[in-house]
């Protein structure tokens, strides 16, 4: 489970996930077994988006 309380920590363990493990959002989320719209919705409060193109949270 992906901390939530840290949005900060959050995009950075999202972000290098993706990086290292991960093609898409998508495919973390089903892995991980987490809710994407819960976790965009959190991380979209905290200032980041994410960008296919780079398959990264900015």
């Amino acid at each position: 489970m992906l901390p939530r309380s840290d949005t900060e920590m959050l995009v950075s363990i999202i972000n290098m996930k993706l990086r290292d493990f991960y093609g898409s959002f998508d495919e973390l989320c089903d892995d991980l077994d987490e809710d994407r719209d819960e976790l965009t919705e959190l991380l979209e409060k905290a200032g980041h988006r994410y960008d296919p193109a780079t398959n990264s949270f900015k």
